[in-house]
């Protein structure tokens, strides 16, 4: 199977993750980003154990641990920015966090592309593109609609702020409105996930090269980054009961969008993984245009609303995609 079909199951994968997540979150429950924490590191750890079994090609415990330190960096950044994007869930509307989060895709093709000149390493580069213009043509649409409907969304969130500032609330019925009440800084959590995102990808873009890496290979990640989240989520069970007094119970009733989710995020990282080994300049970008799956099923199913810049984000996007599809049909041809 081609880069281009991994990173399309993995977009419409993470794209119905995001409708799951958001649907699983409680804007009341303070810990609620950790509990969907605790899910995705159940779902990735049973995930892992299952691959460590049945594929892990007599791998031994020495070489977990030697080779989990070399993947902290991506483990960690992805980690980081998971559980600061399940947070931002609960002030945002997807719409407007998911692409603001995912411009990642688009810092992510630029930090390798210097990666690639930096270490001499060009010839890797330029073996990224099957159809050089039509990959280049339908990367650049990518990026330049996953950025513009960033900007679409701040320049809407500020003008509901905006609007919310100048119709004469009370002090109560500002406290009801989260987003009112914490403004810009809501932007913060879909900024900083971009970030350690960025980090995550590019490290893993590097580590997966099958020339310059670190020679980990697709099933090992897999492994390693599940184990980790497993970690992280134990981490996250322990802290909520340190402070709550109380153990939460993730098979709980009403935690089943939160299960869901983690399902879809662990499907699609699968073939993320693969997507990135083969081609990450490409793949990074046209796997965080998940964000226009996740826009368009939260308008079907949360009644989120869009307007006409969206809209033709959207489509910018999906051209992009397309561009990506036929350049890779005929490479294969």
């Amino acid at each position: 199977m081609s880069w281009f079909l991994f990173a399309l199951i993995c977009l419409l994968s993470w794209g119905c993750a995001d409708l799951f997540y958001k649907r699983g979150t409680d804007e009341s429950d303070r810990y609620s980003h950790l509990k969907i924490a605790v899910w995705v590191g159940i779902m990735m750890g049973v995930s892992s154990l299952a691959l460590l079994i049945f594929a892990g090609n007599g791998m031994t415990a020495g070489d977990l641990l030697e080779n989990a330190v070399k993947y902290l960096p991506a483990s960690l950044g992805y980690i980081i920015s998971m559980v600061i994007g399940y947070a931002g869930i609960r002030y945002l509307e997807m719409s407007i966090i998911s692409p603001v989060q995912n411009a990642s895709g688009a810092l992510t093709a630029v930090a390798l592309i210097a990666y690639y000149v930096i270490t001499g390493n060009a010839a890797g580069l330029a073996d990224e593109f099957g159809m050089p213009a039509l990959d280049i043509t339908g990367t650049v649409l990518i990026v330049a609609g996953i950025i513009a409907l960033a900007f679409a969304e701040k320049r809407l969130a500020d003008r509901e702020n905006a609007a919310l500032a100048a119709a004469g609330l009370s002090d109560e019925e500002k406290k009801k409105q989260r987003r009112y009440r914490i403004g810009a800084l809501a932007l913060i959590f879909p900024l900083l996930y971009c970030l350690f995102d960025t980090i995550g990808t590019a490290a893993d873009g590097i580590i997966l090269d099958e020339e310059t890496g670190l020679g980990i290979g697709e099933i090992e990640v897999l492994i390693l980054y599940g184990f980790t989240f497993f970690l992280a989520g134990l981490g996250c069970w322990i802290w909520m009961l340190i402070r709550e007094k109380k153990p939460y119970n993730p098979f709980g009733k009403g935690e089943m969008s939160k299960e869901i989710a983690a399902g879809f995020e662990e499907f699609g990282q699968v073939f993320y993984v693969y997507a990135m080994a083969q081609k990450p300049v490409l793949a990074a970008p046209m796997i965080a245009g998940y964000c226009i799956v996740s826009l368009l099923l939260c308008r079907v199913f949360q009644k989120e609303k869009l307007t006409k810049a969206q809209y033709a984000c959207v489509f910018i996007v999906i051209a992009g995609i397309l561009l990506l599809g036929i350049s890779e049909g005929i490479g294969e041809a």
